[in-house]
């Protein structure tokens, strides 16, 4: 393959996975209009529309999309080959993309850029917030963050987090005006702000367990999310109990007193926050590194 046709490949690799042809050329450090040029000179040396485009959004055909499936692994390996051979020399080095929750982003991986930077200034760090349960593998990911009960089998895995608390939580003025309820049962007379699964889309069938005994229940309400910040304000203005992780925000709330915890001898553990990566994989030096700076076990963590 000549050098042009693997700068076609890899541009057009870019945009598939970056669903934006704007992103694609700032990831790639080119203008969007030379990445189109490029695009356009891969489908007219192939003879075949790879990319079907709107003024809004980039999709691959089915041409587009077996290309894609079958060139993505390769440039993958080809990237991690090259980001070894630097290692070799004493360097960290490559793209390392990331597909994480967003409390891990916010929680974990923010507060630590600075410093993986300066410690690995020739990573480039994509990180990508998702909800859902995407697979990293044929996502073209280095490794995802999630939490541990949504782990899949096949995956090698780093605890980031200890386990949390599901909290159910209400405002100091909800519970004057409806009352506090005593057992699951009760929340069947009240209103309950739910959780919308990422990926299924399914509603979040509130879990409950004491002494043995488990309960697992539908609940209604005026609101329905899947977005963290929504459901946490929902509940600080009051419109009903929210059963959520015991995350920074909530334990924040608590402590000032704008939210109260219900049903405190009723709530379950869950697993924390891991990181995980396919196991068929020996993980690259620069994913090391990154596991390193998570875990503050790198030699910037006193920095």
């Amino acid at each position: 393959m000549r050098g042009s046709e693997f700068a076609e490949m890899k541009a057009f690799s870019a945009i598939v996975e970056r669903q934006s042809f704007a992103r694609a050329a700032d990831h790639l450090g080119l203008s969007p209009s030379a990445l189109s040029q490029t695009i356009r000179q891969l489908e007219a040396r192939l003879g075949v529309r790879l990319l079907d485009r709107t003024t809004r959004s980039v999709a691959p055909t089915a041409a587009g999309l077996r290309l894609h499936d079958r060139i993505a692994p390769l440039l993958h390996e080809l990237d991690g080959a090259v980001a070894d051979a630097i290692a070799a020399t004493g360097r960290t080095a490559g793209t390392l993309r990331i597909n994480t929750l967003g409390i891990a982003a916010r929680k974990i991986i923010a507060p630590r850029l600075g410093r993986f930077h300066r410690a690995h200034p020739d990573v480039v760090l994509d990180v990508v917030v998702d909800e859902g349960l995407v697979d990293i593998v044929s996502g073209r990911f280095d490794a995802g963050i999630r939490v541990g009960e949504r782990l899949e089998k096949d995956m090698a895995a780093v605890r980031l987090t200890p386990d949390v608390t599901m909290l159910a939580v209400a405002s100091p003025a909800y519970l004057e005006q409806h009352g506090e309820p005593r057992t699951p049962s009760d929340l069947h007379r009240h209103a309950c702000i739910n959780w919308r699964l990422p990926g299924s889309g399914r509603i979040y069938r509130w879990k409950f367990e004491r002494r043995g005994k488990k309960v697992e229940m539908p609940v209604e309400g005026p609101l329905i999310s899947n977005h963290q910040d929504v459901v946490i304000q929902a509940a600080l203005q009051g419109l009903g109990i929210l059963y959520a992780y015991d995350i920074d925000d909530v334990s924040e709330a608590l402590q000032q007193g704008r939210l109260r915890r219900v049903l405190a001898g009723w709530s379950l553990t869950s697993p924390g926050l891991y990181l995980y990566y396919s196991n068929r994989r020996h993980p690259r030096p620069a994913l090391r590194a990154f596991i390193d700076c998570l875990l503050d076990r790198d030699e910037g963590a006193s920095s």
